[in-house]
């Protein structure tokens, strides 16, 4: 049997992992990864996140399984979050997932049981594992341009001409907030535009955000995606506590299948507990547990708000000084769209053949379609990457 196994392609991300790891140099950049780091290189724990779990310890008295779709006071937290009163609760079904990629497979996974003829829309570029998903499981993917990359902004134009040929029942994939792997983000005045065309076409919008707090603020940053549920008869929602709550390893996720008939929320609710049952039976429940008490404890919440808020504004202050020594080693401002990327991650534009250039000269990591993870730098690295760039000729 297992010499009838196929190679498998080569995670891109991993592969410049690995070479990381293995560069001896000392003052190598690791910008590859997608994880939030601070000014140390470290992925802390959250004080309310430690603050939570020393709570948990004192009062948890089982291990015991949570319901096929997971504890339901952390689905009313997360739906709180990230749609305020945007939808009834009503009106939605939810389940927990491991993490916001098991979300994102469990709603290929609805789409797939509902509508099989159905095709993806998603954005050129997206997330690969977005597209390596949909080949897996065997749904139709279409991309529709998104990103310019002469002005490193949303080409609006090229996405709304290839939305233009959607057929009802098609799904459109779009990113609540700060665009993986682009940084570039719609405005709300273009989501608006996008919903009126999946309306008058029939499509069905599902919302993968994962970086909610990363922007521009944890309503800024929610504001698309309410816009989005409170405008269309049904969506789908993918949401991911990994980031805004630190706890990657915990793998804390949340499914949400937003209709504006309730009626239809017991059949939906009833298709994600049968979904959660044949891929892993009952979800993770120690990261939503946290999430719950903090999201429900006016203190912890607190807490969480201030250093989320120090995380957002730290990165927000990185991109101004890259696009700052940028422009004062070029004397130009063609860098600016760094100071208007929101989220870990920016594009810068160029091809492998510049990626592999700042690796081997400078010890510069990135993914080589040249998406960076703003995360990856502090105020003494910052220069080094500037200087890179310049002297790699972008």
């Amino acid at each position: 049997m297992f010499s009838s196994l196929k190679n498998q392609p080569v995670d891109k991300i991993m592969q410049v992992m690995a070479k990381f790891r293995a560069d001896p140099r000392p003052n190598k950049i690791d910008l590859g990864v997608g994880v939030y780091k601070n000014a140390l290189g470290v992925t802390p724990v959250m004080r309310a996140i430690k603050q939570a779990e020393h709570k948990l310890w004192e009062e948890q008295e089982t291990k015991a399984y949570v319901g096929l779709v997971g504890d339901p006071a952390y689905a009313d937290a997360m739906i709180k979050l990230v749609l305020g009163d945007a939808v009834a609760r009503e009106n939605i079904g939810a389940a927990a997932t491991p993490g916001g990629t098991g979300a994102v497979r469990q709603a290929f996974e609805m789409i797939k049981m509902a509508t099989p003829e159905a095709r993806v829309f998603v954005s050129n570029p997206t997330w690969p594992n977005h597209i390596s998903i949909l080949d897996y499981v065997g749904l139709e993917c279409v991309q529709y341009r998104y990103f310019d990359a002469e002005t490193r902004s949303v080409d609006f134009d090229g996405m709304m001409a290839d939305l233009d040929g959607l057929r009802a029942g098609d799904i459109v994939l779009l990113h609540g907030c700060c665009h993986n792997p682009t940084g570039a983000n719609l405005t709300l005045e273009q989501f608006g535009a996008v919903i009126e065309v999946m309306n008058a076409k029939g499509a069905i919008p599902m919302v993968d955000i994962a970086y909610q707090g990363f922007g521009d603020g944890l309503e800024e940053d929610a504001a698309a995606t309410r816009l989005v549920a409170s405008s269309v008869p049904e969506c789908l929602i993918a949401a991911s506590c990994s980031k805004n709550f630190g706890i990657y390893r915990e793998r804390t996720g949340l499914l949400m299948c937003v209709s504006q008939d309730a009626a239809k929320t017991p059949l939906t609710q009833e298709n994600l507990a049968f979904l959660n049952r044949q891929n892993y039976s009952f979800p993770p429940d120690h990261g939503a547990r946290l999430v719950s008490m903090i999201l429900n404890d006016d203190a912890l919440k607190a807490e969480w708000m201030s250093e989320l808020e120090e995380v957002r504004l730290g990165m927000l202050g990185l991109r101004e000084q890259l696009a700052g020594e940028l422009a004062r080693l070029t004397n130009s401002d063609r860098f600016n769209f760094l100071r208007e990327h929101r989220g870990m991650f920016s594009l810068l534009g160029t091809g492998p053949d510049m990626v592999e250039l700042m690796r081997e000269k400078n010890g510069i990591y990135m993914i080589p379609d040249s998406r960076m993870n703003i995360a990856g730098l502090n105020k003494e690295t910052v220069p080094l990457l500037a200087k890179a760039i310049v002297e790699a000729g972008l």
